[in-house]
Protein backbone atom coordinates (compact mmCIF):
# COMPACT_ATOMS: atom_id res chain seq x y z
CA UNK A 1 0.00 0.00 0.00
CA UNK A 2 0.94 3.25 -0.54
CA UNK A 3 1.53 6.11 1.88
CA UNK A 4 -1.33 7.69 -0.05
CA UNK A 5 -3.46 5.02 0.44
CA UNK A 6 -3.07 4.17 4.32
CA UNK A 7 -3.49 7.54 4.79
CA UNK A 8 -6.80 7.62 3.57
CA UNK A 9 -7.68 4.16 5.62
CA UNK A 10 -5.97 5.37 8.18
CA UNK A 11 -8.35 8.76 7.74
CA UNK A 12 -11.59 7.11 7.21
CA UNK A 13 -10.81 4.19 10.62
CA UNK A 14 -10.74 7.04 12.61
CA UNK A 15 -13.39 9.60 10.76
CA UNK A 16 -16.28 6.51 10.13
CA UNK A 17 -16.73 5.76 14.08
CA UNK A 18 -17.33 9.50 14.31
CA UNK A 19 -19.54 9.98 11.51
CA UNK A 20 -21.72 7.18 12.63
CA UNK A 21 -22.05 8.29 16.05
CA UNK A 22 -22.99 11.49 15.08
CA UNK A 23 -25.52 10.18 12.86
CA UNK A 24 -26.70 8.00 15.66
CA UNK A 25 -30.24 9.54 17.17
CA UNK A 26 -29.06 11.05 20.49
CA UNK A 27 -30.77 9.15 23.24
CA UNK A 28 -31.91 11.98 25.75
CA UNK A 29 -29.93 12.27 29.08
CA UNK A 30 -30.64 9.59 32.18
CA UNK A 31 -32.15 12.69 34.00
CA UNK A 32 -34.91 13.25 31.01
CA UNK A 33 -35.61 9.83 31.25
CA UNK A 34 -35.90 9.20 35.16
CA UNK A 35 -38.37 12.40 34.60
CA UNK A 36 -40.24 11.05 31.85
CA UNK A 37 -40.68 8.06 33.91
CA UNK A 38 -41.86 9.67 37.17
CA UNK A 39 -44.27 11.82 34.96
CA UNK A 40 -46.52 8.69 33.12
CA UNK A 41 -46.01 6.99 36.71
CA UNK A 42 -47.87 10.08 38.21
CA UNK A 43 -50.35 10.01 35.28
CA UNK A 44 -50.78 6.20 35.85
CA UNK A 45 -51.28 7.09 39.52
CA UNK A 46 -53.76 10.22 38.87
CA UNK A 47 -55.62 7.86 36.67
CA UNK A 48 -56.13 4.71 39.42
CA UNK A 49 -57.17 7.21 41.69
CA UNK A 50 -59.93 8.62 40.08
CA UNK A 51 -61.08 5.62 38.90
CA UNK A 52 -61.40 4.37 42.22
CA UNK A 53 -62.74 7.87 43.40
CA UNK A 54 -65.59 7.76 40.82
CA UNK A 55 -66.32 3.95 41.43
CA UNK A 56 -66.51 4.68 45.56
CA UNK A 57 -68.91 8.23 44.27
CA UNK A 58 -70.68 5.96 42.44
CA UNK A 59 -71.98 3.20 44.86
CA UNK A 60 -71.93 5.61 47.82
CA UNK A 61 -74.44 8.24 45.90
CA UNK A 62 -75.72 4.91 44.05
CA UNK A 63 -75.28 7.07 40.49
CA UNK A 64 -76.12 4.89 37.36
CA UNK A 65 -73.77 5.33 34.06
CA UNK A 66 -74.55 8.43 32.31
CA UNK A 67 -73.85 10.60 35.98
CA UNK A 68 -70.72 8.22 36.92
CA UNK A 69 -69.60 9.54 33.58
CA UNK A 70 -70.20 13.19 34.85
CA UNK A 71 -68.11 12.78 38.17
CA UNK A 72 -65.33 11.31 36.04
CA UNK A 73 -65.47 14.41 33.61
CA UNK A 74 -65.82 16.50 36.63
CA UNK A 75 -63.17 15.07 38.41
CA UNK A 76 -60.33 14.68 35.79
CA UNK A 77 -61.36 18.52 34.96
CA UNK A 78 -60.06 19.45 38.99
CA UNK A 79 -57.38 16.62 38.71
CA UNK A 80 -56.13 18.70 35.94
CA UNK A 81 -56.25 22.03 37.49
CA UNK A 82 -54.93 20.30 41.24
CA UNK A 83 -51.92 18.27 39.16
CA UNK A 84 -49.60 21.37 39.52
CA UNK A 85 -50.05 22.70 42.80
CA UNK A 86 -49.70 18.53 43.81
CA UNK A 87 -46.01 19.44 41.82
CA UNK A 88 -44.74 22.73 44.13
CA UNK A 89 -45.93 20.98 47.29
CA UNK A 90 -43.60 18.01 46.08
CA UNK A 91 -41.08 20.56 44.68
CA UNK A 92 -41.06 22.00 48.45
CA UNK A 93 -41.28 18.83 50.49
CA UNK A 94 -37.71 17.95 48.12
CA UNK A 95 -36.48 21.12 49.04
CA UNK A 96 -37.52 20.82 52.84
CA UNK A 97 -36.13 16.81 53.07
CA UNK A 98 -32.88 18.15 51.97
CA UNK A 99 -32.77 21.34 54.59
CA UNK A 100 -33.59 18.50 57.13
CA UNK A 101 -30.63 16.49 56.36
CA UNK A 102 -28.57 19.33 56.76
CA UNK A 103 -28.17 20.37 52.94
CA UNK A 104 -26.63 23.96 52.79
CA UNK A 105 -28.09 25.34 49.84
CA UNK A 106 -31.45 23.66 50.86
CA UNK A 107 -31.03 25.46 54.33
CA UNK A 108 -31.32 28.87 52.65
CA UNK A 109 -34.54 27.79 51.16
CA UNK A 110 -36.03 25.84 53.83
CA UNK A 111 -38.61 29.03 54.65
CA UNK A 112 -39.75 29.92 51.40
CA UNK A 113 -40.44 26.13 50.67
CA UNK A 114 -42.38 25.95 53.74
CA UNK A 115 -44.38 28.86 52.54
CA UNK A 116 -45.03 27.76 49.36
CA UNK A 117 -46.02 24.37 50.40
CA UNK A 118 -48.78 25.74 52.95
CA UNK A 119 -50.44 28.66 50.04
CA UNK A 120 -50.01 25.22 47.69
CA UNK A 121 -51.93 23.57 50.45
CA UNK A 122 -54.28 26.43 51.10
CA UNK A 123 -55.37 25.87 47.20
CA UNK A 124 -55.83 22.35 47.12
CA UNK A 125 -58.60 22.89 49.73
CA UNK A 126 -60.40 25.45 47.89
CA UNK A 127 -60.38 23.20 45.07
CA UNK A 128 -62.26 20.59 47.17
CA UNK A 129 -64.23 23.04 47.84
CA UNK A 130 -65.34 23.81 44.34
CA UNK A 131 -65.20 20.45 43.31
CA UNK A 132 -68.23 18.90 46.36
CA UNK A 133 -70.09 22.35 45.10
CA UNK A 134 -69.56 21.21 41.69
CA UNK A 135 -70.71 17.22 42.71
CA UNK A 136 -73.32 18.42 44.95
CA UNK A 137 -75.21 20.89 43.40
CA UNK A 138 -78.10 18.34 41.99
CA UNK A 139 -77.77 16.31 44.79
CA UNK A 140 -80.74 15.67 47.39
CA UNK A 141 -79.34 17.01 51.17
CA UNK A 142 -79.07 13.38 51.69
CA UNK A 143 -76.62 12.41 49.01
CA UNK A 144 -74.83 15.66 49.59
CA UNK A 145 -73.54 14.93 53.06
CA UNK A 146 -72.69 10.93 52.13
CA UNK A 147 -71.01 13.02 49.41
CA UNK A 148 -69.30 14.88 51.92
CA UNK A 149 -67.93 12.12 53.94
CA UNK A 150 -67.13 10.10 50.67
CA UNK A 151 -64.57 12.98 49.77
CA UNK A 152 -63.37 13.63 53.11
CA UNK A 153 -62.61 9.84 53.75
CA UNK A 154 -60.70 9.98 50.06
CA UNK A 155 -58.38 13.43 51.34
CA UNK A 156 -57.62 11.74 54.73
CA UNK A 157 -56.29 8.62 52.59
CA UNK A 158 -57.52 6.60 55.42
CA UNK A 159 -60.08 3.85 55.63
CA UNK A 160 -63.22 4.73 57.71
CA UNK A 161 -66.40 2.87 57.38
CA UNK A 162 -69.37 4.97 56.65
CA UNK A 163 -72.70 4.62 58.50
CA UNK A 164 -75.43 4.30 56.58
CA UNK A 165 -74.09 1.47 54.81
CA UNK A 166 -73.04 -0.38 57.98
CA UNK A 167 -76.69 0.07 59.11
CA UNK A 168 -77.70 -1.55 56.01
CA UNK A 169 -75.20 -4.20 56.07
CA UNK A 170 -73.04 -3.27 53.64
CA UNK A 171 -69.38 -4.28 54.44
CA UNK A 172 -67.48 -1.17 53.56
Amino acid sequence: MTTTMRSVVLAAAVLLPTMVWAQAPMTPPREERREERRAERQERAEQRSRLRRVLELSDVLELDNSQALKVEDTLRRFDEKRRPLREQVREAARTLILAAQGDPAALAQADAAAQRAFEARAQILAMDRELYAALAKELPAQKRARLALALARAGNGRDMKLPWKAERGGDD
